[in-house]
């Protein structure tokens, strides 16, 4: 296995590929590819996709911040309207108590509505309530803004909900269509013979964002030789691959792998993507590219080349995306 020496980089590598009777073994071959066609329309279909993920991802992003201010405001209104509704309980009942207890004439007048105006009425409530020694009025209009501020948000939250549910539709016809071409994709490739460090499709899934571009890159350096320290072009170690990989998209990583394991965003098994890096061992000594379909492509020890594996071939330490 190959320990992780601060390094630079690694180029690009040709696979040693055994087909229809010929061996490739330098710059890859031009020759019939019955991927092509279907990596096209991969193509196509993702470069609609990815703008539909990035609106969706900012939509998506702004309905939670809504929903948070939802819940905050909710929060902040509750305990102020129970302030009100006390505050005006406690008027109620001085009325109460005034009724029972005189001036009848001026209690009299407030429950048999003879006051003239509405101004009058909370005039004569103003009078019950002298003796409070705290007002409501900042309260009830503390209440109110953020009342107000609330149905602002609501209205704004049902907009972009309608919206986010929108787009979200729109991915995922465009990924049911990509996941379509991807299995054309596999039935083209129809088992064919790669050569000896090729088990199949590589990549297994093809994506044509950062990630995707990087696994392809990885793929077409299969059958260099490991050595040691090596950043390329005619040979590699591990993290010199995983680097030279992601470089090909404009991706800097240092050629040791403590260092790639610390400088990308961890995700699970579950979310990995072509692209993402897959660590070994508890010291992390060893990295490898996701490719799709669970399955590598890691430069193993001397001796050795560059080659397809899968992700399961040593004890599993963690996954990073790059980028």
């Amino acid at each position: 296995m190959k320990r992780i020496g601060a390094r630079g980089v690694l180029r690009s590598l040709v696979c040693a590929v055994i087909a229809a009777g010929f061996v490739v073994t330098g710059p890859v071959v031009a020759h019939a590819d019955p991927t092509s066609d279907v990596e096209a329309q991969i193509d196509k279909q993702w470069n609609e996709l990815e703008p539909v993920i990035e609106d969706y991802n900012d939509v998506h992003g702004k309905l939670l911040k809504l929903q948070k201010q939802q819940k905050q405001l909710a929060t902040t209104l509750a305990p102020l309207q129970k302030q009100v509704d006390a505050a005006m309980g406690e008027v109620r009942n001085m009325a109460a108590d005034a009724y029972m207890q005189g001036p009848p004439t001026a209690v009299g007048a407030l429950l048999s509505g003879s006051p003239s105006s509405l101004t009058e009425k909370l005039s004569l409530l103003e009078q019950l309530a002298a003796n409070r020694q705290a007002s409501i009025s900042d309260v009830v209009k503390l209440r109110d803004k953020y009342a107000a501020d609330k149905a602002k948000v609501d209205a704004l939250a049902t907009e972009i909900s309608t919206r986010d549910t929108d787009l979200k539709t729109k991915r995922t016809a465009i990924e049911k269509k990509i996941n379509s071409l991807q299995k054309l994709r596999q039935t083209s490739y129809n088992g064919a013979d790669a050569g000896p460090y090729k088990t199949g499709l590589c990549p297994a899934e093809y994506t044509n964002d950062k990630g995707g571009r990087a696994a392809q890159k990885a793929c077409d350096l299969i059958g260099k030789p490991y050595v040691f320290g090596s950043e390329g072009p005619n040979s590699y170690d591990c993290s010199g691959l995983t680097k030279e990989a992601w470089a090909s998209v404009g991706v800097h990583l240092e050629h040791y792998t403590k260092d790639q394991w610390s400088s990308g965003k961890s995700v699970s098994r579950s979310e990995l993507k072509p692209g993402d890096l897959v660590f070994y061992y508890s010291d992390v000594h060893h990295v490898a590219i996701y490719i799709g379909k669970g399955m590598v492509v890691h430069a193993p020890h001397t001796g050795d080349f560059v080659r397809m594996a899968t992700i399961d071939r040593g004890p599993i330490a963690g996954y990073r995306r790059p980028g």
